[in-house]
């Protein structure tokens, strides 16, 4: 089959990796703007373009899809059999959706309706659900409202983080694109129920800010959903903190004052939570550090019990 494949971050890579070992032609590839990265805010490729560029894929990079008279040209000469979409980061217009033969399809790492938007996965850890999945629906010009192609449904593993989760739905969801397109002829088209729809908007940086105000388990949902990006926080001494990751304590004594050290670990500091509850912190980063096991941090900046952890005055500014 003649594809055109939409994707951006890493997370698009095995839908368009087994693509190819399925045998399918990726004519095309489109695929976000580079974009400033690290300190140096040096131009970054996304992933996709690398993957493309390594194996002498065609590829386009519109600043505005919408906009782009050239991308729609291409397109048309190309005459595609179908579009696969895998987190491309753009919205795509009705003229390209419905030029391909059988019309554009996306892959979406949530259960459809629930979680439509840009971050799902992040948010159905943040929520506390214990599955999620990965659904194929055909796109129209509303925010994933298409009609379901197919889906397939996975536990959200104890500790898992959005990283770890996002790539295994990658994979899981790449499998079922392959699936689906073998029987794009004869697959049934499944409305969805409106009514039921949940919504995952994008993540700012500062809503990884921790509010040791909440139970322990909240705390600990917020630090694996913000794992790699854009990392849950906290202040201290006035310096801001990235908690990469930790646990809720169970069978511990109270604790009273919320974003207070109750007590230094060999394995990392224990915060005061919500409702007498605790957090273990076992891996964090000062600003523009490396990240670190908590045990070697402490030795470079010992905490104490006592100490109070949360937001500056003026977060925003800091961050």
């Amino acid at each position: 089959m003649k594809i055109i494949f939409f994707g951006s971050p890493s997370a698009a890579l095995p839908a368009l990796e087994r693509l190819i070992q399925a045998g399918h032609s990726i004519d095309l590839v489109i695929t976000q703007p580079d974009k400033p990265s690290g300190r140096g805010r040096s131009q970054a490729p996304p992933p996709v373009k690398t993957f493309a560029l390594d194996r002498g894929i065609r590829f386009l990079q519109p600043i505005r899809l919408r906009q782009d008279e050239h991308t729609l040209e291409v397109i048309k000469e190309i005459a595609p059999d179908i579009a696969v979409v895998v987190a491309y980061g753009q919205l795509i217009p009705r003229l390209i959706i419905d030029l391909p033969r059988f019309k554009s399809i996306n892959v979406h790492f949530s259960l459809l309706p629930k979680y439509r938007g840009a971050a799902p996965v992040q948010w159905a850890i943040l929520k506390g659900e214990e599955k999620t999945g990965v659904t194929i629906f055909e796109l129209n010009e509303k925010m994933d409202e298409g009609d379901i192609l197919a889906q397939i449904e996975t536990a959200i593993l104890p500790r898992e983080t959005a990283g770890e989760l996002e790539q295994r739905l990658a994979h899981l969801g790449a499998e079922l694109l392959v699936q689906t397109l073998h029987r794009i002829d004869s697959v049934e088209r499944r409305p969805q129920d409106h009514s039921q729809a949940t919504y995952a908007p994008r993540l700012k940086k500062e809503d990884g800010l921790i509010d040791w105000s909440r139970e322990a388990l909240a705390v600990d949902r917020l630090v694996r959903a913000f794992s790699p990006w854009p990392g849950a926080f906290t202040f201290c001494r006035g310096r801001r903190l990235i908690i990469h990751a930790g646990e809720p304590l169970h069978g511990e004594k109270p604790c009273p004052a919320p974003g207070r050290i109750a007590e230094i670990r060999s394995a990392g500091p224990v915060v005061c939570c919500g409702t007498g509850s605790a957090y273990l912190i076992r891996r964090l980063q000062r600003e523009n550090r490396r990240e670190m096991e908590a045990a070697a941090f402490l030795r470079g900046m010992p905490l104490q019990c006592g100490e109070i952890l949360g937001s500056l005055p003026d977060y925003s500014s800091k961050i």
